[in-house]
């Protein structure tokens, strides 16, 4: 079974975010969208909420599972049995950001990353922008599932 993880926040989902997991699914048997908790991390929405939204926006899929993690996410993925890492890249930013990460995830834990470039209409979506967004009273549901 070729298992791969899509990690992040999910502080909220975004259009973005489903680009990237529908264009991974034939990729692979199975899709954990994995929900990193990081205690130093202020959220905006809470687990349960951000559990909610992806399982709303997926419905019964069978090919995917969402679950959240503490620690590593290579770990997570030993534990998952997942041999492969699934990334979306907005722009080079990220592609720098993430190409160390990944070669230390392939050297050290032997799990490799996906990177899939994001769609151009939904490059300049981020959580972080619609949480300021949201913050400030503005409508982000353009942005959103």
């Amino acid at each position: 079974m070729k298992r791969a993880v899509f990690p992040g926040t999910f502080d909220p989902i975004t259009l973005g975010h489903v680009d990237i997991i529908k264009r991974a699914l034939p990729l692979f048997d199975e899709l954990i969208i994995a929900i990193g908790v990081n205690a130093d991390k202020k959220t905006m929405f809470s687990l349960e909420e951000r559990i909610q939204f992806i399982k709303n926006t997926f419905g019964d899929n069978s090919k995917i599972k969402v679950k959240s993690y503490t620690g590593l996410t290579a770990n997570f993925c030993k534990n998952e049995k997942a041999q492969f890492i699934v990334r979306g890249l907005r722009n080079s930013i990220d592609f720098a950001y993430e190409q160390s990460i990944a070669q230390a995830n392939a050297k050290v834990n032997g799990v490799d990353s996906i990177f899939l470039i994001c769609s151009p209409e939904f490059s300049h979506i981020s959580s972080s922008i619609v949480r300021d967004i949201a913050r400030h009273g503005g409508d982000y549901q353009d942005l959103i599932p």
